[in-house]
């Protein structure tokens, strides 16, 4: 899986360079990026310096979009979100003629997402798609089912948490999940609204759906959560805070990515071998369960003094074998549906069997059709979430001013 410079190098023929990525350090992403990157040198003998970026998809946007308006070359590589490539293409070179057919192997709607303008401007790194966590242990202990609707999880939390309380732990909640005004809380009342037939903020065709009734309904609901079954605190959770709180044995759902079941299932975490995971909960008996796509890509800056060594670190990284390490160790999913019939991945983690139309279906964001808007997008509706999730405002509300701001943005088109 090493391109031709690299071969090169390995003969003889070429002096050794330095390439630079950007990973994140949410979970166990920095360790495997590091051990990855440092196989890939092993093989080529080039180096490879791992740069940090904020764990806020939010914060790490603006920094990359501060690095490339300045046509830096300091980051060969940069990580971005699936939202990312319609807003970040102009910088990104094509990946197409480096990867000899090797995107053609992964899932057909993430390469049609990394494309734009008929260029491959990032490869599929790891997908993912919001789950449910829960506690197996408790449920069984107060003869709790798993709950199907979130009005199900709702009154179950609140049952559980009010005995569990009773029997000592008043540090117990129900329900953990990402609250902080921010591109996980986008990610998190996407799934709320799409649970409930209330569409994905605006549709394909462009058009401001996120005021309806179904909408309302959902983010009353969650609004109840707060200073209920969730600590107010959520109100400033990413998924680390979430996590903490559930591995710690202080929760009994938590909704967040797959990446957090190998952690919960270390041999230190508290709750190892009493975690369950599901689809999450439908928005009643007529909804549908639905998880926000999300997932990472590897791209190569157009400012890169390197950009066929940088290629061929993205190839490198994004193959099966690099891939099926990453499952069956940090439990990140893989972007290339082979691995999820592979029986070493599905003893490691056996959800992604179980949740393979999960990954493969998630409910995009509208990143494909507002373009380069999307962040002004995800930035009105996550702020206009948390005002009623925080008690600001009425849901009813923050949608009408939602749908009046966002027809603003769109009104000459996205």
């Amino acid at each position: 899986m090493i391109g031709s410079a690299a071969a090169c190098l390995m003969s003889g023929g070429l002096q050794a360079e330095t390439i630079t990525i950007s990973c994140g350090a949410v979970g166990a992403e920095r360790q495997l990026c590091e051990e990855g990157v440092a196989a890939w040198s092993g093989k080529t003998g080039n180096e490879v310096q791992v740069v940090s970026t904020p764990n806020s998809a939010t914060e790490r946007l603006s920094l990359y979009q501060q690095l490339l308006a300045a046509q830096s070359g300091d980051v060969d590589i940069f990580q971005i979100d699936v939202v990312w490539p319609g807003m970040l293409a102009q910088h990104m070179i094509d990946l197409t003629p480096h990867m000899d057919g090797a995107e053609s192997g992964h899932f057909e709607a993430l390469v049609r997402n990394n494309t734009v303008d008929g260029r491959l401007v990032a490869m599929p790194w790891f997908t993912d798609a919001g789950v449910l966590y829960y506690r197996k242990d408790l449920l069984e202990k107060y003869d709790q089912p798993v709950p199907r609707t979130w009005q199900q999880l709702t009154d179950t939390a609140e049952a559980v948490m009010k005995a569990e309380r009773k029997a000592g732990n008043d540090r117990f909640w129900g329900f953990v999940w990402q609250g902080r005004a921010y591109e996980g809380l986008t990610c998190d009342a996407l799934e709320w609204v799409a649970s409930h037939n209330g569409g994905t903020i605006v549709n394909a065709d462009g058009d401001v759906t996120i005021n309806n009734p179904q909408a309302i309904k959902a983010l009353g609901l969650a609004s109840g959560w707060v200073d209920t079954i969730s600590p107010r605190a959520v109100l400033n959770y990413t998924e680390e805070e979430a996590r903490g709180v559930f591995q710690s044995g202080n929760a009994l759902f938590m909704r967040n990515w797959p990446y957090a079941w190998s952690l919960a299932q270390s041999d230190d975490s508290p709750v190892k071998g009493k975690v369950g995971v599901v689809a999450l909960p439908k928005g009643g008996e007529d909804g549908r369960h639905a998880g926000t796509l999300g997932g990472w890509q590897l791209a190569v800056s157009k400012y890169s003094e390197n950009p066929e060594l940088a290629a061929d670190l993205v190839r490198y990284l994004t193959s099966y074998e690099e891939q099926k390490r990453r499952a069956i160790e940090g439990s990140y999913n893989p972007t290339l549906p082979e691995l999820y019939r592979d029986e070493e991945v599905l003893a490691a983690v056996p959800f992604f069997g179980e949740l393979f139309e999960t990954f493969k279906n998630g409910v995009p964001r509208p990143s494909s059709v507002t373009g380069e808007s999307y962040g002004r997008v995800s930035n009105a509706f996550f702020n206009s979430v948390h005002s009623v999730l925080s008690g600001e405002a009425e849901p009813e509300q923050a949608m009408g001013a939602l749908e009046r701001d966002l027809r603003r943005l769109g009104r000459r088109g996205w």
